[in-house]
This record gives C-alpha cells, sequence and structure tokens, in this order.
C-alpha cells in the first residue's frame, strides 16, 4: 500500500514539475518575443521623435499610422516624365564567353506625375518607373553598386530574383541616405528576373516604384528579332481615390486591403500612349519582356488583335508556348512574348482584367505599312473611298 501511495506521490510530482517546466518555457518564450517588439516600438518611438526626413521607420504588419507621414515636395526632386521609355533597354549581347559586369544603381526619392494634375513621392532606381533593363549572359559575374542619394526619406536595399543567395542580395545591400555597397553574384541560370527594393517593408517599397527587371541571357543567345520592349504593370495606392487631383500621398490601408487606385504599365497612366507608344512596321518581329511588380494583383496580358507566337511561360526561356492568346504573369514574376506584326494599325496592349485599363493599365503598340486584304479586311464609311482611289490608282 506503501509503495503504490509513494508511487502516485512520485508520478504527481513528475506531472506538477512537467507542467511547471512546460510553464516556465512558455513564458520566457513569450518574454523573449515580446521584450524586443516593445524595445524595438521603443526605439522606433524616440527616433521618430527625434530623427529627421532621413531617419523614418518603415511600418509593420498591420501598422498603418506611422508610414503616413507629411511630406514636404520642395524637399525632392522634381522628375517631368517617371516612366521608363518602353524601347530603352541594352541591345542583345554579341558574345559568346562570359565576363566582368559592372552595374550602378542609385535609389533616389522624386516628386512625379501619376497622371496630368497628380503628383506622387515616388521612390525609384535610377529616376524611373520602372528602373533600367539590366542584361547580362549566363555566367557572368556581377558586381552591383547601389547607392541611396542623400536626400532620401529611407533606407533602401535591392533584391534580385536571379541571385542565390540570402535576400536575393539584400542582406549585404540596404544601405541609409548617401551610403553606397556592392553585391557581387554569378548570374548562374538563364531567365527573366524581377528586381526590387526589399529594405524595411518591402511591399511598401514595391509599391512606391522600386522595381525592374534583369534579363539573364542563356549562353546561346536569344533569337534575332526587330524591336525589344520593356513593359512592367505596376500598383500605386494613393490616399486620394481615382482621379483625385492634387499631391497625392501613399495610403498603406489600402494596400494592405490590395486595393490599388491605379494599375499602370511603366509607372504611370498613359505611358505607352502618345509619345510613348510603341512603334513598329509590317513583317517585323517583336519581343516583349513583360514583369508585373504587383504587389497585389496578377496580370493577364493580351494585345488586342494579335496572337503571341510564342511565350515563355513565367521567362523560363526554354520550351515556349505556341500561339497564345493571354498569359499570366504573376506578382513578382515575368513572361516573355514574341510574334510577327502582320497588318498595320493600332495595337492595344491591356491587362486582361480590362476594368483595369480605366486605372491605366493599356497602352498602344502602332504598326505602319501595307495592308493585307487576305489577313483582314473590312469597309467602313471613312476609308471607302480611300480605297476604291488606291485601287483606281488615283
Amino acid at each position: 500500500m506503501q509503495t503504490n501511495i509513494t508511487k502516485q506521490s512520485n508520478q504527481l510530482n513528475y506531472f506538477n514539475i512537467t507542467n511547471m517546466t512546460g510553464f516556465l518555457t512558455v513564458f520566457f518564450m513569450t518574454l523573449l518575443l515580446i521584450l524586443p517588439v516593445q524595445a524595438n516600438e521603443s526605439s522606433q518611438h524616440l527616433s521618430s521623435k527625434h530623427a529627421s526626413k532621413k531617419q523614418i521607420f518603415n511600418f509593420g504588419p498591420g501598422d498603418h499610422y506611422q508610414h503616413e507621414m507629411n511630406i514636404n515636395i520642395s524637399e525632392y526632386k522634381k522628375v517631368e516624365d517617371i516612366s521608363k521609355n518602353a524601347s530603352a533597354l541594352p541591345e542583345p549581347l554579341d558574345r559568346k564567353h562570359s565576363e566582368n559586369v559592372v552595374i550602378k544603381l542609385e535609389a533616389v526619392e522624386v516628386i512625379s506625375k501619376v497622371a496630368p494634375n497628380i503628383l506622387y513621392h515616388y521612390w525609384t532606381f535610377n529616376n524611373t518607373v520602372p528602373g533600367p533593363f539590366l542584361r547580362v549572359r549566363e555566367g557572368d559575374t556581377v558586381e552591383l553598386s547601389l547607392h541611396n542619394d542623400k536626400s532620401s526619406s529611407h533606407s533602401h536595399a535591392i533584391d534580385l530574383h536571379a541571385v542565390t543567395g540570402p535576400g536575393g542580395g539584400k542582406a549585404v545591400t540596404e544601405v541609409a541616405p548617401g551610403e553606397t555597397k556592392t553585391l557581387t553574384f554569378k548570374a548562374s541560370t538563364a531567365g527573366l528576373y524581377v528586381y526590387h527594393c526589399a529594405a524595411g517593408n518591402p511591399a511598401t517599397h514595391i509599391a512606391n516604384g522600386m522595381y525592374g527587371m534583369i534579363l539573364v541571357e542563356p549562353k546561346q543567345g536569344l533569337s534575332r528579332v526587330d524591336h525589344e520592349f520593356y513593359i512592367m504593370q505596376g500598383e500605386l495606392y494613393t490616399k486620394g481615390s481615382l482621379g483625385k487631383t492634387g499631391f497625392q500621398k501613399f495610403n498603406s490601408r489600402k494596400m494592405i486591403d490590395e486595393r490599388p487606385e491605379y494599375i499602370v504599365f511603366n509607372g504611370r497612366t498613359g505611358a505607352l500612349v502618345g509619345e510613348g507608344q510603341l512603334n513598329a512596321k509590317v513583317g517585323d518581329k517583336i519581343r516583349m519582356f513583360i514583369g508585373n511588380a504587383g504587389v497585389a494583383k496578377i496580370s493577364s496580358f493580351h494585345l488586342i488583335g494579335e496572337i503571341f507566337d510564342r511565350v515563355y511561360s513565367e521567362a523560363a526561356l526554354s520550351n515556349p508556348l505556341e500561339n497564345i492568346q493571354t498569359t499570366l504573369v504573376p506578382a513578382g514574376g515575368a513572361s516573355v512574348v514574341e510574334f510577327q506584326v502582320d497588318y498595320p494599325g493600332n495595337y492595344v496592349l491591356v491587362d486582361h482584367a480590362l476594368a483595369r485599363v480605366d486605372r491605366g493599365a493599356w497602352g498602344i503598340l502602332d504598326v505602319t505599312g501595307p495592308e493585307n486584304d487576305s489577313l483582314y479586311n473590312g469597309e467602313t464609311e471613312n476609308n471607302k473611298d480611300q480605297k476604291a482611289d488606291m485601287h483606281s490608282g488615283h
């Protein structure tokens, strides 16, 4: 009987000790989690109280108030046109060997137009959205320097999806205003990749314009085409509703809720229209590098009136799909489309979630040259007399 009581007593002691040990473990783990957060919040509060605009901290998950600061637009560089010209990309690489490639990028915060009479505080690589199109060859060693302009309000960094290593480069490139850091990496895998800022809250930096693409050409190179174009879809989360004029602040609540006011190609509304439109001639072979910065929406890229001859889905530069009408480009992803234009006219680039056209996601490919009635024919009151004159030789 005594033995049974002793056993029960030992079992009770064991369970009590076990429960107490578990309680203490949970207690101390909770402290370890809470104390750094409280210390960080205290540090942020102290820093923001005494900070200049160069020391603003990014908000944390769900905390959107801290980031919605007052902007003195006179303190920032003014850029007349924030959009990256779709034709402004390096020529295809004409070499059969690897090289050491030096790239210099600068993080610059600027004021520019989202649309006529609508200003915004953009964060950029090299003063445009998207940033420069980077082009290297599979096997190259790349030395990339990132400088953060001293006028910036935030620290910045870069994450290149083409990089194998911690943070895609972010771990060694975060720069405070006025600083420069250098990353060296091997371009080991061919493909078309997005790059973006990854400092602080990366979604905020991307939503404000800090993104671009890097092409790692395969060792055998790419097929020859007549034109290459660089197009990236992005989102803008302005405090004012769509079309609200004046200076518009970034609204983090809308970003967290994934409710962009603007969805645009190349940084702003109308970037690929008028002076920024894409141009080609009948018979030209065209390659488009399509990227989607996100941060929330998938792009359904489509060219109205054309069929893509080849689509390198998610920018894997092998085994393309053929004869594709629309291709999905995920947030943080890319695609390469190739086709030949066979008939003159205006071809409209869209995200085929077509309501987004009203938010800015459209552009024009203008094709000039002779008509081919066997391919496409139709008469309107406007062109009937013109066609008759052409056929009569007048």
